[in-house]
C-alpha cells in the first residue's frame, strides 16, 4: 500500500511538470515584436452584452469611461421620441463621434482603433462598426420591452412553469412505481447474492445503496430540469436576460477556479501527503516501541511503566506539532490574508478559552511523573476518599466506598494535599487505630491486654508487625488509649475498623470494664485508682506474687 501511494504521487508530480512548467514559461516570456503593451480596458454593455471595449487614461480610467457610455447609451434606448436614424458619426481629426443630432453619446479614438488592431486610417470604419451595435442594441432594447413581447414572453413563461410542474409529478409518479417495481425484482436477486457470499453481502445494504444511488439520480434530474426552467424564463425578460445567459458561467467559473488551483497545488499536496506518511509511520514506531515498554517487555534505567502511555501521548503531541509547523507553508491558501485572519482568530479563541484546559492537562501529566497515586490506590483528596478508577489527562475518577464515583480536576488535585493509603501497604503494612477512653481505676495493663484481645478477634489484620499500644494523653476524666494494628489491604480499612470496634466493645464488657468515652459528669466517693495487687488483673500477664515494693 505505501508503495502504491509513494507510485502515485510521483506520477502526479511527473504529470504536473509540464503544466507547472509551460505556465511559468509563459508568463515570464517577454513581449515579441511588434506587441503592443497591455493596456485596460473595459466593456460598454447593454442588456448584459457587451457592444465594444474602450479604453481610458490616467485622469479618467477606462471603467469610469465605458460606465458614462453605457448611461448614455441606455438613456437614448429609453427615449422613444428618438429615431435610430438620428445616430451617425461625425469625423474630425482626432476622433470619430457618434452622435444625433442634440446629443453627443461617444467617440471612437486613435487608441480605442488599437484595441482592435486597427490602423488609424480604418479609424471611420470601425466608429461605423460601433455604431452598428449601438444601433442593434438599442433596436433590441426597445423591442423587448415592447407591451406585445412582453404580453407574449409572460405567456410562455406561464406555458413553461405548468409543464415543469406537469413533468415534475410525472417523474415522482414514475420514480416511485419504479422504486416499488425494482424493490420486488432486485431483493431476490440480491438475496442470491447474499446466498452465494455465505452472508458477507448484505441485502438490505445492497438494496439501501442501490436505492441511494436512484434518489439521487432522481435529484440530478430534477435539478438539471429546474436549471433549463429557469434560464429559459429569465431569459425571457429584458431585466433578467443577463443573469439567465450568466448562470452557467456561476457553476463552471468556480469549478474552473478550483481546476486550475488544484493543479497548481500538485507539487505541495504531494509533500503533504509524504509528510503525512513519514509522520504516521513515525507514531507507529513510537507507539510500538511505548506499549512494549508499558507492557514490561522493554525496561529502561529510571523509566518506570506506567510512564510509558503518557510519554507516547507528549513525543505524539510533538512530533505532531512539528509536522503542522512543516507543512503549514505547503497548504494550499495559507499565504492568503483570509487563511491567515481565520488562523490568528483561532488561535484568540483558544488561547482565551483553554487556560484551564491546559492548566488541567499539565497537572494530569505533573501527577503521573510525580508518581503520587497509581490506578487502584486507595486516596484522599480534598474531603473525598476513594479508590483510583481512572487517570485521564484532564480529570481523575475515584469510587468510594459508597459505591459513588467522583471526578476531580488535575489541577485542584495538584493543589491539594493527597493521602495514599495504598502506597506503603503492601511492603510495610498500613496503620489502623482506635482510641478508647478508660477510668483511672483500671490498670494499664489490663486494658492494654484487652485491647491486643481485640486485635486478634479480628480477621484480617497481619499478625506481623505485631500491634501495639499507646497512651498518648491523660485526661480529666479517663486515660486515652489508643490500639494501633497493621493490615495489608486499603480496601478493606473501613469493615476492618468495623470489626475491630465491635470486638473492642466485647472484650471490655466480657471484664466488666466500662469505656468512658464520651465522658460523663459525677463520680462516686471512692478515688478512681488501681491496687497495687490489682495491676496484672485478667487477661493482663505477669508476676502477680511479686509485686513491685
Amino acid at each position: 500500500m505505501r508503495r502504491q501511494v509513494g507510485i502515485v504521487g510521483l506520477l502526479l508530480a511527473v504529470l504536473a511538470l509540464p503544466v507547472l512548467s509551460a505556465a511559468e514559461i509563459d508568463k515570464n516570456r517577454p513581449p515579441g515584436p511588434g506587441a503592443e503593451p497591455t493596456v485596460a480596458t473595459a466593456p460598454v454593455v447593454l442588456d448584459g452584452k457587451t457592444l465594444f471595449l474602450v479604453r481610458g487614461i490616467a485622469g479618467y480610467p477606462a471603467e469610469r469611461r465605458a460606465k458614462e457610455i453605457s448611461e448614455r447609451i441606455r438613456a437614448i434606448a429609453l427615449d422613444n421620441t428618438i429615431p435610430l436614424q438620428a445616430l451617425h458619426v461625425v469625423e474630425t481629426d482626432e476622433a470619430s463621434i457618434i452622435r444625433t443630432d442634440d446629443l453627443w453619446v461617444f467617440a471612437v479614438t486613435d487608441g480605442d482603433a488599437l484595441i482592435e488592431g486597427v490602423e488609424r486610417d480604418k479609424r471611420p470604419t470601425l466608429a461605423k462598426l460601433y455604431l452598428s451595435n449601438v444601433v442593434e442594441a438599442i433596436k433590441a432594447h426597445r423591442q423587448s420591452r415592447s407591451p406585445h413581447e412582453l404580453f407574449n414572453n409572460t405567456l410562455y413563461a406561464l406555458g413553461a412553469t405548468v409543464l415543469f410542474v406537469v413533468v415534475l409529478l410525472v417523474l415522482r409518479w414514475a420514480f416511485r412505481l419504479f422504486d416499488s417495481r425494482a424493490e420486488r425484482i432486485m431483493k431476490e436477486t440480491l438475496k442470491g447474492l447474499e446466498t452465494a457470499s455465505r452472508q458477507f453481502l448484505r441485502a438490505e445494504h445492497l438494496w439501501g445503496a442501490l436505492r441511494q444511488g436512484l434518489r439521487t439520480l432522481f435529484v440530478v434530474i430534477i435539478l438539471a430540469g429546474a436549471y433549463q426552467y429557469i434560464e429559459f424564463v429569465l431569459g425571457l425578460f429584458p431585466w433578467t436576460r443577463a443573469f439567465s445567459e450568466g448562470m452557467l458561467s456561476l457553476f463552471l467559473d468556480p469549478l474552473s477556479v478550483m481546476g486550475k488551483s488544484f493543479v497548481r497545488s500538485i507539487p505541495d499536496l504531494v509533500f503533504l501527503a509524504l509528510l503525512a506518511v513519514v509522520t504516521r509511520f513515525l507514531l507507529r514506531a513510537f507507539r510500538h516501541f511505548f506499549a512494549t515498554v508499558g507492557q514490561g517487555k522493554v525496561s529502561l534505567s529510571g523509566f518506570e511503566p506506567e510512564w510509558a502511555l503518557s510519554t507516547y501521548k507528549i513525543l505524539r503531541f510533538v512530533i505532531v506539532a512539528f509536522a503542522v509547523v512543516v507543512a503549514y507553508p505547503y497548504i494550499p491558501g495559507s499565504s492568503s490574508a483570509a487563511f491567515k485572519g481565520v488562523s490568528l482568530f483561532l488561535g484568540v479563541i483558544m488561547s482565551f478559552g483553554s487556560t484551564s484546559l491546559i492548566s488541567n492537562v499539565l497537572a494530569g501529566y505533573s501527577l503521573i511523573y510525580r508518581r503520587a497515586f497509581r490506578l487502584g490506590d486507595r486516596i484522599q483528596v480534598d474531603g473525598h476518599m476513594g479508590d483510583v478508577v481512572e487517570i485521564r489527562n484532564m480529570v481523575t475518577h475515584i469510587r468510594t466506598p459508597k459505591n459513588e464515583e467522583v471526578v476531580l480536576p488535575n489541577s485542584t488535585i495538584l493543589n491539594s494535599h493527597v493521602v495514599n493509603y495504598s502506597a506503603l501497604a503492601k511492603k510495610q503494612g498500613l496503620i489502623l487505630h482506635a482510641t478508647v477512653g478508660i477510668g483511672y481505676e483500671t490498670p494499664w495493663r489490663q486494658v492494654e491486654a484487652m485491647l491486643f484481645m481485640a486485635a486478634e478477634r479480628t480477621p484480617g489484620l497481619l499478625r506481623e508487625p505485631p500491634p501495639f499500644v499507646l497512651a498518648p494523653s491523660l485526661g480529666d476524666f479517663a486515660v486515652t488509649y489508643e490500639l494501633n494494628v497493621y493490615c495489608n489491604d486499603p480496601a478493606a480499612m473501613f469493615h476492618l475498623y468495623s470489626a475491630l470496634h465491635k470486638n473492642i466493645l466485647d472484650v471490655f464488657n466480657e471484664y466488666g470494664v466500662q469505656i468512658m468515652t464520651p465522658s460523663y459528669r459525677g463520680d462516686t466517693e471512692q478515688p478512681k485508682i488501681v491496687p497495687r495487687d490489682q495491676w496484672f488483673a485478667p487477661p493482663a500477664k505477669g508476676p502477680p506474687e511479686n509485686p513491685p515494693a
